[in-house]
């Protein structure tokens, strides 16, 4: 993974560069990133390019992509309101559901 230093300063936020939502996915970022290239290619315009790519670089990465969203998040929300996007996936709960899988797996 690539050390925080090499990561490029932008003076916006890279999804608005790139034209994806705050919680879009890597084949969304992907897709958008391949597009603005196309749109921009380095021939043509290099300074545009290189934001794209500067913004693609910064965003193809999760850590990172996780670590603008919780920067730029509102300090006094509480911090549930950044997971309303997430999908909750619990497959257990409560103490009942693990006995059933330990015995299960032990038969």
């Amino acid at each position: 993974m690539p050390k925080n230093d090499d990561f490029p300063i932008l003076d916006e936020k890279p999804q608005k560069i790139l034209g994806v939502p705050d919680d879009a996915g890597t084949a969304e970022i992907r897709t958008a990133y391949l597009n603005k290239i196309k749109e921009y290619p380095p021939e043509k315009s290099p300074t545009e390019f290189e934001r794209v790519r500067d913004a693609y670089k910064i965003l193809s990465v999760p850590r990172y992509r996780t670590r603008l969203m919780l920067q730029s998040a509102d300090p006094e929300a509480p911090m549930v309101t950044l997971l309303d996007n997430q999908k909750q996936n619990r497959q257990f709960v409560g103490p009942e559901a693990w006995l059933a899988a330990m015995l299960a797996r032990c038969n």
